[in-house]
């Protein structure tokens, strides 16, 4: 057959687009080998955690558990959220490398590309609430029951696809490392109004603020097993943030795509 008569659009997709272990552990591998990531998910969140050690009240009682077992959960909550959304921003840099292009002339399907990052994401967040958990444990100062440090753990990691989410959607519409920067204080940010860093009085003007806010909804879902506390406000609002950033990110990325 010639080159003449070859039919571009005949070529065999893959099964599940492409999806598969394979890519899915070159990926894995790929950002593990990222120092700067690794760091941000080991290092960071545990160091966080361990900066409140010196707050008087830690042994306080708080619904199934104390203080410091608040300040765990909110902490690793953070750490997940940097991490995740810091994989999520990887996309900005293939785009100017222009691997993301690369990628458009082979037959995987840009929606399982998406989704392998959105996996790495989850991944990344996983390892920073394990190490925030871990050295929680050897500190011994957070108390509460087995089951309601394993169910805030997994809520926790459940609301990071919120930020992982958040993090695609900033890597297609910000250029290169410009994505990061922008999106690490803007996280730090968030989370003071979120009432994550420091919990805030309710009536207050700045409480009102912080429902509107992404990280409002997954804090109060993910201490809700320690706090025995969740309003359909946060519900909702960890629900609609999702549901924004996800249509944002295949928003951007059909038009990323939709270049040749």
């Amino acid at each position: 057959m010639s080159a003449s008569t070859i039919d571009p659009t005949a070529r065999r997709v893959p099964p599940l687009g492409g999806f598969n272990t394979t890519i899915l552990g070159i990926e894995l591998r790929r950002m593990l080998r990222n120092r700067r990531t690794v760091i941000l998910a080991m290092l960071f969140p545990a160091a966080l955690f361990l900066s409140f050690g010196s707050t008087a009240d830690w042994n306080d009682s708080v619904g199934n558990g104390n203080v410091a077992a608040y300040v765990m959960v909110s902490m690793a909550l953070y750490g997940a959220a940097l991490t995740a959304a810091s994989a999520g921003t990887q996309v900005a840099l293939e785009r100017s490398m222009g691997w993301s292009r690369q990628l458009r002339l082979t037959p995987l399907n840009p929606g399982v590309y998406i989704v392998v990052k959105a996996i790495i994401a989850l991944v990344l967040g996983a390892l920073a609430i394990t190490v925030v958990n871990v050295v929680g444990v050897i500190q011994g100062k957070p108390d509460m029951p087995v089951d309601v440090w394993v169910e805030c753990a997994l809520l926790t990691l459940a609301c990071t696809s919120v930020f992982a989410s958040l993090g695609l959607f900033v890597g297609y519409l910000l250029p290169g490392e410009n994505a990061m920067q922008v999106l690490g204080p803007g996280l730090a940010l968030l989370s003071f109004l979120g009432n994550v860093f420091i919990p805030l009085d309710e009536g207050t003007i700045i409480y009102s603020i912080a429902q509107w806010t992404p990280m409002y909804g997954v804090a109060e879902i993910a201490r809700y097993p320690l706090t025995g506390d969740l309003s359909w406000i946060a519900v909702v609002n960890a629900a609609l943030w999702l549901a924004v950033f996800v249509g944002g990110a295949a928003w951007r990325m059909a038009q990323d795509t939709a270049r040749v």
